[in-house]
């Protein structure tokens, strides 16, 4: 498989194994489900009838009064009691062994590629971190709402993108499945091809 390079340079031979695979839904979900309980902090916390103070004393008789039986004034059901089914910290984990993990986003990548959303360049070197310099080079490319992946992060780059509204700058080594589903389209250099390839081999 082949795809232009932008820009007039010509073409590049994508891997089969990485870019031809049929998308797995299930897969691609569970994985991207799992990546983003991954970073839920769990530290939501409640407290029970019996964890919060007060309520030692029967608030009036059980009988007599006309009002609705009532053996704590720290219920669930009154202003300032206890919540019935508190939350408590949990982690909400969910295992996702390797194999999984680089078969979604093989997947992933594949899908870019049969919906033309994937775009390979020559390199986005820039002489100034200034961010008119990225715009441009976008505004060429026709690319607004873009995730840029590059061999390593590169700090004239990574400055120039950050005032950029959806635009993202990730090494390869920290392209993940979330990053891949979150934009329009993929700007990819031709040395991160090969990187993802070697990693995903």
């Amino acid at each position: 498989m082949k795809i232009n390079i932008s820009g007039g340079a010509g073409e590049l031979q994508l891997s089969e194994a990485t870019f031809s695979q049929e998308f797995n839904e299930a897969l691609v979900h569970q994985v991207l489900t799992a990546y983003r309980n991954a970073g839920r902090s769990g530290t939501k916390a409640q407290l029970t009838k019996a964890e919060v103070s007060g309520g030692g004393k029967k608030p009036w008789g059980q009988k007599g009064t006309g009002q609705a039986r009532a053996g704590s004034s720290r219920s669930p059901i009154w202003v300032g009691g206890g919540r019935a089914f508190a939350a408590k910290p949990r982690s909400f984990e969910q295992k996702v062994n390797r194999k999984m993990y680089r078969g979604a986003v093989r997947s992933m990548l594949s899908e870019l590629v049969r919906q033309d959303r994937l775009v390979v360049t020559e390199g986005l070197a820039l002489e100034a971190p200034k961010t008119r310099l990225l715009a441009a080079r976008l505004k060429e490319l026709a690319l607004d709402n873009v995730l840029i992946v590059v061999e390593a992060i590169e700090e004239n780059l990574f400055l120039a993108a950050r005032n950029l509204p959806h635009v993202e700058v990730l090494p390869v080594a920290a392209l993940n499945p979330l990053a891949l589903a979150s934009y329009r389209k993929v700007l990819m250099t031709v040395g991160a091809v090969k990187l993802i390839e070697e990693r995903l081999q």
